[in-house]
Formats: structure tokens, C-alpha cells, sequence
């Protein structure tokens, strides 16, 4: 598959009262059209921005850099704001993680709606109202022509993430990127939500970056998967490897913690990643997960440490080979 998304080594880096944080650390990574990359993490490790730094949202100051970042082909590190505001909304499209702060309290939602595609395309408001209401049952809100006249606080919380999706499909965007869209929701809704994106992407034929810390949506969404730390990617390939066979022990880590019926002892500890993320406003020397990491060699540990290759499709970020880096995994048991 040709890669619709294309990004090498990105840099952010903001300042702070400490010096500059160094939040997001050389990665690189492609989407294929058709394709979902989760991009998964704790909370802190640059998830969030990665995906502005793409959609061009950073803070005014923070600093973006990178070798490269196309989106089909054109250059979108380079483009004028005039046109990556084109380009917002009608190439590709994001998802917040809080529709309630997302969407104007003080317009309807289809008010919402019908300016996505009056600002990207020469249509009439009668048209763009069409859309939304063909949108709105699309993503599974019933009567959705009486819905146009409604305001953000008369929904619910799914509701509104719905009119969300609604509003990133309405000029057929190339890429999606749904930062951590079902973090607000209850279980049975955030299901939901998780299958209606997938049925869409597959429907529309969309690229999908997925940023989640959930390794259960991983399990259920993804195509590949880059697992983030410290504001590096340490591991990435097909999901079903990765969260079957780590490589990397960060990886691993996540893995332990996630309890697993019928094997977790009751009053037994339940996994947990011993230590804390490093200071990102310093230099880090070696590997950013050395204090933490039960496999460490700090003799070795301390030295440069890139991305490594396997061959099939996989990579981590280790210095170790994979079996002394991360022990095989129990099979996961995600619902």
C-alpha cells in the first residue's frame, strides 16, 4: 500500500521556566490509505502532539521541525497557513478527545456542521445541510433533521462525539486522526464508537491514526501499532505481533499491567512499571527507559540508541536482542 501520511523524524520542542522540553523526539512514521496506526503511550509521552504537530496546532511557541512530513504527496511542513487551513478539514480531519470543549456552546450543531464544508467547498447552504443531515444518520443519531437545531449541552456525551465524526467526514478527508475519542465515554459507548470509526474508515477508504493509551482498543482497531515513551517511538509493527511477541520491555511493561482473568491471583499485585518518565526539559544519554527497565545493562544502556530493524515490518528501540529485551509475552486476554 502507498503511504497517504509520511512522517520523518519530527522534533517539538517547547520552552519552559526549566529550559526546553524536548516533547517529541525524532519519530517517524507512514499511514496507508485504508490503514490504522495506533499510536499508544502513557499519558505525558507526545502523543497529543504529534497529531497537532501534524494538523499544524501547536502552541505558538512551540518549535516543529522535521525531515520531512507529506500528506499524498504534498508538503504539509512547509505549507503557508492559508494553505494548511485549506487543507485542514478537507484532506484531513481531527477528533478530540472532549467534544464538549470541541464543539461552540453558542452554535447549533448544524450551524457546526454545514461551515466545514461552506469554508472548503463552493456549495449552497441547502447542500452542506443535506450532508450533514446524510452525516449525522451515518454515524447512527436518529432524526437527525430535528438534531440540526439542537446546541452541544442538550446532548449526550456519545452523542456529541458522534456529531464530531460527523464533522470531520464532511468533505471526505483523506486522514482522520482521533486523539483518544472514547477516553470521556462509558464502556458500552465507547464500543460503539470504536465500531463505528472502523466501519467508516473502511467505508470511505480513510488512513486512521488512533492515539490511545488503551491496549484493549489496540487489540481490536489497529493494523500496526507504534508504541511511544519519553517522546520516542520504541517499538512498532503489526498489532498482533507487538501485543503477542514485544520486543521492547516498555512494551512489555504495558502488557503486565493489564490484569488478566483466571491469572491474576485475587489479592495478588496487580502489574505495575516501577519508576518514573525522565525529565524531557533535559539531555537524556542512552536509553530514555534505563531506570525503569528490568532488563538493563547500564554499562551498554548509556550508549546511543536507535530504532532496529527485524525485517518484517517490526522495530524497537533497544540495544538488546529481542529475547534478553522483553521475555515472551502470556497471550493476551483483551475483551
Amino acid at each position: 500500500m502507498s503511504a497517504l501520511l509520511e512522517i520523518e523524524d519530527l522534533v517539538v520542542d517547547l520552552p519552559v521556566a526549566a529550559g526546553t522540553l524536548h516533547a517529541v523526539r525524532g519519530i517517524s512514521l507512514s499511514i496507508a490509505r485504508g490503514e490504522t496506526l495506533c499510536l499508544v503511550g502513557e499519558s505525558g509521552c507526545g502523543k497529543s502532539l504529534t497529531s497537532l504537530a501534524v494538523m499544524g496546532l501547536l502552541p505558538k511557541a512551540a518549535r516543529r521541525r522535521a525531515t520531512r512530513m507529506t500528506l499524498g504527496g504534498e508538503d504539509i511542513l512547509d505549507a503557508t497557513p492559508d494553505r494548511l487551513s485549506d487543507i485542514r478539514g478537507q484532506r484531513m480531519a481531527m477528533i478530540f478527545q472532549e467534544p464538549m470543549t470541541s464543539l461552540n456552546p453558542a452554535w447549533s450543531i448544524g450551524n457546526q456542521l454545514e461551515e466545514a464544508l461552506l469554508r472548503h467547498r463552493r456549495v449552497r447552504r441547502a447542500e452542506a445541510r443535506d450532508r450533514a443531515v446524510f452525516l449525522l444518520e451515518k454515524v447512527g443519531i436518529s432524526a437527525a433533521a430535528s438534531r440540526l437545531g439542537q446546541y452541544p449541552h442538550q446532548l449526550s456525551g456519545g452523542l456529541r462525539q458522534r456529531v464530531m465524526i460527523a464533522m470531520a467526514l464532511m468533505c471526505g478527508p483523506e486522514l482522520i486522526i482521533a486523539d483518544e475519542p472514547t477516553t470521556a465515554l462509558d464502556v458500552t459507548i465507547q464500543a460503539q464508537i470504536l465500531r463505528l470509526l472502523i466501519d467508516l474508515q473502511r467505508e470511505f477508504s480513510m488512513g486512521l491514526l488512533f492515539i490511545t493509551h488503551d491496549l484493549g482498543v489496540v487489540s481490536r482497531i489497529a493494523d500496526r501499532v507504534a508504541v511511544m515513551y519519553a517522546g520516542e517511538i520504541v517499538e512498532t509493527g503489526p498489532a498482533a505481533d507487538v501485543l503477542s511477541r514485544p520486543n521492547h520491555p516498555y512494551t512489555q511493561g504495558l502488557l503486565d499491567c493489564i490484569p488478566r482473568p483466571g491469572t491474576v491471583a485475587r489479592g495478588a499485585r496487580l502489574g505495575t512499571i516501577p519508576g518514573v518518565v525522565p525529565n524531557l526539559a533535559g539531555r537524556i544519554e542512552g536509553c530514555a527507559f534505563l531506570d525503569r527497565c528490568p532488563s538493563r545493562r547500564p554499562h551498554l544502556c548509556r550508549q546511543p540508541v536507535e530504532l532496529r530493524g527485524l525485517g518484517d515490518g517490526r522495530a524497537y528501540r533497544c540495544i538488546l536482542p529481542p529475547a534478553d529485551a522483553a521475555p515472551p509475552a502470556p497471550e493476551p486476554a483483551f475483551a
